[in-house]
This record gives C-alpha cells, structure tokens and sequence, in this order.
C-alpha cells in the first residue's frame, strides 16, 4: 500500500509510559502512529495533518481534552476522536459525546478493545471519503461524451472511472441507441492509452465472409479481390482499444480465433502464415443477453467468460430519470446550431411529453425526433404541436382517409387500444410499424427520400431498397388474393 493510503493515528497522552504501551498496541494495525504529550502539541499535530484517527486523553497539562475535540467539531475536520480516560462517569461520556466524539473507554482496556475501537474509527472515516467522492459524482452533468445526472449513469460513470486505468476486457451491455460506443470511448479515453488508436468495428455491420478480415487482416491475393496486403483492426489498435460492437453477431467460426486473439494477443492474416502479436485493450458490446445466447448455442462459453471480465450495463433512456430533458437541451442547441435555426427552449407541455415517453428507441430515437423537430419548424420554443407522433398525443397511424379514430392512441409514451379497438388490433407486425414510420417521414418531407433517412438516421438506400421489397410482397398477396378467388368462383 502506498505511503499515502496509510492511515495515520494522533495519540494525545502525557504519560509516557501509557503512550509506549498504546504505541506498541497499534504496531499490529496498518497505520501510522504520532505522539502528541500535550494539548499545544497536539493542536500543532493536527494543524500539520489532520489524521484519520485520534486517541485522546482527556488529562493534559495545559489544558482539557474537550478543548481539543470541540475544536476538531468545529472545524469540521475529516477524524474520528476517541477519548480515553481514567476518569470514566456518565456525565463525561455524554459530554464528549456531544462534544463529537466517536466512541469513548475507559482506563484500563485491554488491547482488544482500543484496537476494535480504533479500527471502527479509521473505518468510518473510509466509508466518509466514498460517501463525499460520491457526493463529488453526483454534480457530474456530463462525462466523456455523455449526458446526465441520474444515479443510474453516475454508477456507470465510477465503473468506467474504475475500469478505465486497467487493462481488463470490458463487456457493455444494453439496448439499442444506449450509448456504448460513447461508453467505450470514454473507456479509452480515461485510460493511459488515451492518447493510442480507438479502433471500432461493428460484427453485425460486415458481412460474414469479410468480418475476419476485417479484424485480422490479409495479404495479396488471399481472395478474390484482395489486390494488395491490408492491415485488420488488430493491427491498427495496437498499443490502443480494440472496440467490437454487437460481439453477438459473430460467426462461431471466427469466435474461436477471436478467443485464441484474446488470450495470446497473437493473430495471423487471412491467407498468411506469419504471426503477429499486438498489445489490445478489448472493449465489446452487445444489445442481446450474453448469457441467453450462451445458453442458446449461439455464442462460445470460454469466449464469453474470457470477455467479461468488468461488466458495464448501461440504463435504457426511461430508467434515467429527467436526463431525457438534458439530454433533449443538448441535442436541441447542437442541431439548431446547425441548421441555423433559433430554437433555445422546450415549452412545459413539450417537457412533459419527453419526460412521460418511454423511448423504445433511447437516445438515437430522441436525437433524431429533435433533428425532425428542428429541420421541419421555426420559433425559439419547440411546443407539443411540434413533436411529432405519438410524443404530441396523437395515435401513432394517425386518421383513416374516412375520419375514423385509429385503432391506436398515446397515454403516457406508450400505445394502447383506442375506441372501439379489436383485440386483433393489440399487436401490429414489426415491418409494418417500420413501414408506417418510413412512410411517414417522406410524407412529412413532401417525397424528399434523402431528407427522411437523414432523420431517421439510415442510409436513402436502405429507403429506397424497403419500398421495393413492400411493393413485391404486396404484388404477392394481390396475386394470392386473385387465386383464392377465381378458386372460390370455380
């Protein structure tokens, strides 16, 4: 233990064989031990360090030992008094104790006694120091890239705080849209390799046949089209952090490699014979159970257990308190700032639509529901007409062309059958509420493809590629409906 996490014991006594004896008691704690003989030394001692601990006779020559513990109470000073004395009564316990002292014996004690007491005392100054650091935590509105105050990410922040000086493999966790690609930079930048590569691959981003590459590498002519030697993410986050995103999603194939690649640091390139060793920090992440998809086949136990060795989950966007309003502001300033709009302030209403949602789609989902607000109004203050569905209150399909209610209304960020709903309406398929959002988006940028995957945050491409395959599936059904009935007819 460094010489300053060392606790360090005042012993104020003016007999100097006691002193000698209560010396040689403390060598069996961890701790220094100083001397004071008198009141004036002692006051000397304290204003030079204050120590953790103070053992205080209560009969010194120039003056009473409660001078000095009323003089550490009101200077509130980070020590624990424990007075000692041969004078022992009720009432000079119960004046020391509200004087400030933290435990109280009497002459003659056994060593057991002072030494229990003295621990206890050194300890709650340990638990007093986490309490304040905690206390410093909670004043933290924002940290490496993220935003919030909620106890939820102020626990996150003192994992990252702990882990990030390590170079132990972290293992993020969470839904989508979370923020742990944010949370694994803030790893690496909080690290003493900060200042190396951060190297980040996403495994459900590539296709599997170029992932390995991708990670390790490849020479000339490995495969049809590698024209030329590549360097993989491997060797590019050397002396740096290796970041893989949906870690889940790899290949079993290539998960073996990866866990030889973890445990050796070595690799070799894709068509290559030489090996390569690398100093890696690996951080990965996942938005599936890890555990489940263990369990499930689909995922290596030793991979596993190899990787996740700190844990971080990060909270989704409706466990985190009001950070959804922070985090709204920031967002609002930022975007307006680029699109050259004057927009400064949530209006109470719009507030209290962000606070009551739950966000299935977290922080992404709220980012870019505020750049639509932006992109598509005006004004200083965004209003709850201005939010878009199901955050104004209205269903989230809106009205049939005939005026009727949909089958689907907002109460409190979460859809629920509205009037006269079927109970076949309860649950709509996935690919149509993606095509219902997708379509609205267009609409609501009157047919502009590239301006709605700009706010939805995908590619025009992706857009243009679903809409075909919607137009053939329903051409298919048509086509089905059509046979099903010239057969009934027949």
């Amino acid at each position: 233990m460094a010489a300053e996490n060392i606790p360090h014991v005042l012993l104020i006594e003016d007999t100097p064989s006691l002193a000698r004896l209560y010396t040689e008691h403390m060598r069996k704690e961890n701790c220094t031990v100083e001397l004071a003989e008198t009141g004036a030394a002692a006051l000397q001692a304290i204003a030079a360090r204050v120590p953790e601990a103070v053992l205080l006779d209560l009969n010194l020559p120039d003056m009473h030992g409660l001078e000095i513990l009323k003089h550490v109470t009101q200077e509130n000073l980070p020590t624990s008094v424990v007075v000692i004395t041969a004078h022992g009564s009720v009432q000079t316990a119960v004046d020391a104790m509200r004087a400030g002292a933290f435990d109280f014996i009497v002459k003659p004690f056994t060593p057991d006694r002072m030494l229990v007491t003295v621990r206890n005392a050194l300890e709650r100054q340990r638990l007093t120091r986490i309490v304040e650091s905690y206390k410093e935590d909670f004043d933290r509105k924002t940290y490496c890239g993220f935003v919030g105050a909620s106890l939820a990410m102020q626990a996150v922040y003192r994992i990252i705080d702990g882990a990030a000086p390590s170079k132990a493999t972290v293992f993020i966790t969470g839904e989508s849209g979370t923020g742990k690609e944010v949370c694994a930079e803030a790893i690496h930048a909080r690290s003493p390799r900060g200042e190396a590569p951060f190297v980040a691959l996403n495994c459900a981003a590539i296709p599997r046949e170029l992932i390995e590459s991708e990670i390790f590498g490849h020479v000339k002519g490995a495969f049809t089209g590698a024209v030329a030697n590549h360097d993989g993410a491997a060797s590019r986050a050397d002396g740096g952090t290796l970041f893989l995103d949906e870690i889940c999603e790899m290949d079993q194939d290539l998960q073996s490699k990866l866990l030889r690649f973890v445990q050796t640091g070595s690799f070799q390139k894709v068509g290559g014979s030489q090996t390569e060793k690398v100093d890696v920090r690996f951080v990965c992440a996942t938005n599936r159970d890890p555990l489940a998809e263990v369990e499930a086949g689909r995922f290596r136990e030793d991979l596993y257990y190899r990787l996740h060795v700190i844990p971080i989950a990060l909270p989704p966007l409706r466990d985190r308190e009001d950070d959804v309003v922070a985090i709204a502001e920031h967002f609002l300033d930022a975007i307006a700032a680029e699109e050259n709009k004057a927009f400064n302030a949530f209006a109470a209403d719009a507030r209290a639509a962000l606070k009551a949602y739950d966000w299935p789609g977290n922080i992404r989902q709220l980012q870019n529901i505020i750049r639509n607000v932006v992109v598509l109004n005006d004004g200083e203050e965004v209003t709850l007409a201005m939010l878009p569905p199901p955050l104004n209150g209205q269903g989230a399909q809106g009205r049939s062309g005939d005026g009727a209610a949909t089958p689907f209304s907002v109460v409190g960020g979460r859809s629920v059958p509205g009037e006269g709903a079927a109970p076949d309406d309860l649950v709509r398929p996935l690919w149509q509420i993606e095509k219902d959002a997708i379509e609205q988006a267009i609409a609501l940028c009157e047919g502009n493809i590239p301006k709605a995957a700009l706010l939805l945050d995908i590619s025009a491409s992706t857009i243009y590629r679903k809409r075909i395959a919607w137009q053939k599936a329903e051409e298919s059904q048509a086509a089905d409906a059509g046979t099903a009935e010239e057969a009934a007819s027949a």
